[in-house]
C-alpha cells in the first residue's frame, strides 16, 4: 500500500478508465488460461513473446500481446501487476489523461519486450507479463511524486524514490548476472530505461482534455511566482494558462527538464483544476 498525503476519499479514489480496462483485460485472459488447458496452450504458443518468432517469423504482435499473459500456475504474478498498476497508474492517468497514459504504458511495455528479446536472443524462452510496462509506470510515478510513501509488507514506510532506486539496482544486476530465477529481469530493466528515455526526451503530456489552454485571452500574463489564495474565474483562467505553457514546454524538452519550481507549479495547477474544473475530467 502507499500513502498519498494529498489523497482524499471521493470521486478520484475510484479506478480510472484505462487502468480499469487494463485490469479487466488481464483478468479475463488470465481466467481463460487457468480454466482451459487448450486455451492456455493456444495463448502461450501464439501470444507469448518468443525472440525467434519476432525476428524470424515477424510475429510483431507478440510485443503487445505478451503483456496480457501471466503465469497460469499461480495468482501472485498477475496479482502484483494489477495491484501496482492500480496503485501507481491511477494518479498518473488522472493527471495525464487516458490517451497519454495508455500511450506511455504500451511504449514502455513494447520497449521492455524489445530489450528483453535483444538480451535473450540466444534462447527462445517465452516471456509473459505486464511487468515491463508496470516498471515504467512506477518509474514515472517515482519521478512525479518522489516524496510519497509506500508500506513494504504493509508495515515499513519507504519513500517511492528510494524504493524505485532499489528496484533499478535489482533489475540491473539481475539482468547481467546469473540469477536463473525464471524472472524476465531484462524486461523490467527495459521498461525502466525506455520509460526514462520517453520522459526525458519525448514526453507529450495531454492538455487536460480539450478545454484547458484554449480560448484564453492575453490579459492573463504568465507569472510563475504568481499564486492566489481565493477562488474565482480569474484564478481558474490563470491556472489554465500556466498549465498550457508548462505543457507546451514539456512537449519540447520533456518533464525532467522542468525546473523544481515549474514542477511544483504544474502540480499546483493540476490539483486546482481537478478540484474546480471537474467538467474537463468527465
Amino acid at each position: 500500500m502507499y500513502q498519498n498525503k494529498n489523497f482524499r476519499i471521493g470521486p478520484y479514489s475510484v479506478l480510472t478508465p484505462a487502468v480499469k480496462n487494463l485490469i479487466l483485460a488481464n483478468g479475463i485472459i488470465y481466467l481463460m488460461t487457468i480454466l482451459s488447458a487448450g486455451a492456455q496452450q493456444f495463448f502461450i504458443t501464439n501470444f507469448a513473446l518468443f525472440p525467434r518468432d519476432v525476428f524470424s517469423e515477424f510475429k510483431i504482435w507478440q510485443l503487445v500481446s505478451y503483456m496480457f499473459l501471466h503465469d497460469p500456475s499461480g495468482i501472485m504474478h498477475i496479482l502484483f501487476n494489477v495491484i501496482f498498476l492500480w496503485m501507481f497508474g491511477s494518479d498518473l492517468e488522472r493527471e495525464w489523461g487516458n490517451r497519454e497514459f495508455l500511450k506511455y504504458y504500451f511504449i514502455t511495455g513494447i520497449g521492455a519486450g524489445l530489450i528483453n528479446i535483444i538480451i535473450s536472443s540466444t534462447t527462445n524462452a517465452p516471456t509473459i507479463g505486464a511487468s515491463g510496462a508496470i516498471y515504467g509506470i512506477m518509474l514515472a510515478y517515482a519521478l512525479r511524486y518522489p516524496e510519497r510513501e509506500i508500506y513494504l509488507y504493509f508495515l515499513i514506510p519507504v519513500k517511492i524514490k528510494y524504493f524505485m532506486g532499489f528496484l533499478i539496482l535489482v533489475s540491473f544486476f539481475s539482468t547481467f548476472g546469473s540469477s536463473g530465477d525464471g524472472i524476465a529481469h531484462a524486461a523490467h530493466l527495459g521498461g525502466i530505461v525506455v520509460g526514462y528515455a520517453y520522459l526525458r526526451y519525448g514526453f507529450l503530456l495531454h492538455k487536460i482534455k480539450s478545454g484547458i489552454g484554449k480560448n484564453i485571452t492575453n490579459k492573463y500574463k504568465f507569472n510563475p511566482n504568481m499564486k492566489f489564495t481565493k477562488g474565482g474565474a480569474d484564478k481558474t483562467e490563470y491556472y489554465r494558462r500556466v498549465m498550457d505553457q508548462l505543457l507546451d514546454k514539456m512537449n519540447k524538452v520533456g518533464y525532467l527538464n522542468l525546473s523544481e519550481d515549474e514542477r511544483d507549479l504544474l502540480n499546483e495547477s493540476s490539483q486546482y483544476l481537478r478540484e474546480h474544473d471537474e467538467e474537463n475530467y468527465n
